[in-house]
């Protein structure tokens, strides 16, 4: 797999046409992995904004987007999927590059999970799901009648963030261009590669201008103007709480609908009678998962405290033979981390463990080799406290916390204390037992023994408390892109 050329110039895709910044603008991509600039790309400003938002506004109330039936919308959006196909091996490439990814999880999980979820949008959901429904007749003064219909609900603002840069920005443009709505995307300013691969595959697959429009920025203020643009209907945001909390604030005078995919502290419950070598190789992985750096990563292990001690020491054996290193090598288990300054916090919050007195048991340190790249060993927490920073703070690094507990009850207590409940996991022999406590914590999304099956395209995805408002993937996400209009009439008597 070849690396990207480097310092490649690449444009805002605005309206159907690849344009520059209108101040002439650009921001470099690093790659985390060699610490190289590997492209320009043009950093919007506020006016890019304004163009986008108006050739999305245009594209929805003048163009076709907007009244096209589901029917038609299907078979442009396969269009646009069998480019995203084509193009399968380039989004790998530029997730290793962007991202730092290794590559089996750049292929699986980044890339080919995302189009499943898009073919199940095109090929079940948009054939299946009633965008008009009829009402059962109304008997009073006279005879009344009626339809539910389903319509877009307009311009979508679409904010993704680093980690899954390929993942969340096709898990928003899918299903919001499959209800209808158009679409500008704003990619996060470590990685707006992978979403411009979108734009190129758009253009291909001939979309209309307009329904499409990229605009990789970090400026501030563009970020302000397009949360609250008087020409946007809905913001669906993926990333950090405090940064969803600001673009809530923002979008409020508009009153504007906004869906929030924000952060997650998940709870790995191992009770007493699991399958130990399982759970705790399941929670090696879920931890040290794109180095750390998502949102539904297992960061709490909460084990009965008859089975702490062998937790423990399976855990520090399988993390012991990870690899650390070069994304493209296909034995590497964790790349490096997005930025030296994201690095630096996630030391910062071992250095706080240590301080509030955990035991760094294993890891937390920056490996000889690579001499390059952001690159930090998984660490290993005992003698954690729910209370504790490193219990409590989304580290988004690759920092796990074992906490044991006494009992079923003090399990759940834990697994709840969190502001956060995006995801969790139970371990139990007893399937019943487990499904039991799984109902008991406030996740939304949890699963039993591993789950089974992949990722399912069907289930719905989102959090609960400060994870998140609103949900993702297959009826659950095209519901965030729809309005609901009843239409009434009456029927004339015999």
């Amino acid at each position: 797999m070849r690396a990207m050329e480097p310092l490649q110039l690449r444009h805002a895709y605005v309206d159907g046409s690849w344009e520059p910044a209108t101040d002439g603008r650009t921001r470099p991509v690093v790659n985390p992995a060699t610490e190289e600039t590997v492209a320009l790309v043009a950093e919007a400003s506020a006016d890019d904004i304004d163009r986008a938002v108006r050739a999305a506004r245009r594209a929805l109330d003048e163009g076709p987007w907007g009244r096209t039936s589901p029917r038609d919308r299907a078979l442009l959006l396969r269009r646009f999927l069998d480019q995203l196909v084509e193009r399968q091996d380039e989004a790998v490439d530029r997730v290793i590059t962007e991202v730092g990814t290794p590559v089996r999880l750049a292929r699986g999980l980044q890339v080919s999970v995302p189009l499943e979820h898009l073919a199940d949008m095109v090929d079940r959901v948009l054939t299946t799901y009633p965008f008009s429904a009829p009402m059962p007749p109304t008997f009073g003064a006279g005879v009344g009648q009626g339809v539910v219909l389903r319509e877009p609900a307009g311009v979508v603002a679409a904010i993704t963030p680093f980690n899954y840069p390929f993942f969340t920005s096709l898990s928003k443009v899918g299903p919001a261009l499959a209800a209808g709505c158009t679409v500008v995307l704003k990619p996060a300013p470590a990685t707006p590669l992978s979403a411009l691969l979108l734009a190129e595959a758009a253009e291909e697959a001939e979309l209309p201008p307009g329904v499409l429009n990229v605009v990789p920025t970090g400026d501030v203020e563009a970020g302000k103007r397009l949360t609250g643009h008087d020409g946007v209907d809905v913001v669906s945001f993926t990333g950090s709480a405090p940064v969803g909390a600001a673009i809530s604030a923002q979008a409020a005078p508009g009153v504007k609908r906004v869906a929030l995919e924000l952060g997650g502290k998940n709870a790995d419950v191992v009770l007493e009678d699991a399958d130990l070598e399982q759970a705790v190789a399941h929670f090696a992985y879920g931890f040290t998962r794109n180095s750390g750096q998502g949102c539904g990563c297992m960061t709490r292990l909460v084990v009965h405290e008859s089975r702490h001690d062998e937790a423990v020491r399976l855990l520090l054996d399988k993390v012991a033979v990870m690899r650390v290193g070069d994304p493209r090598d296909p034995d590497t288990d964790l790349g490096p981390l997005i930025s030296a300054a994201q690095r630096e916090r996630v030391e910062s919050h071992i250095r706080a463990g240590i301080a509030e007195g955990a035991v760094l048991t294993g890891g937390g340190g920056r490996p000889r080799y690579p001499e390059r790249g952001f690159y930090l060993e998984p660490a290993v927490f005992t003698g954690v406290k729910s209370p504790m920073r490193i219990a409590q703070e989304e580290i988004f690094g690759p920092v796990a916390a074992v906490i044991p507990v006494a009992d079923d009850d003090e399990a759940v207590a834990v697994a709840n204390d969190s502001r956060f409940g995006l995801s969790g996991a139970v371990w139990s022999g007893d399937p019943q037992r487990a499904y039991a406590v799984a109902r008991r914590i406030r996740t939304g999304q949890v699963t039993i023994n591993g789950g089974g099956g992949g990722t399912n395209p069907h289930a719905p995805y989102g959090g609960y408390k400060q994870s998140g408002v609103g949900r993702e993937f297959g009826e659950a996400g095209l519901k965030e892109y729809l309005e609901t209009k009843t239409v009434l009439w009456g029927l004339a008597s015999g």
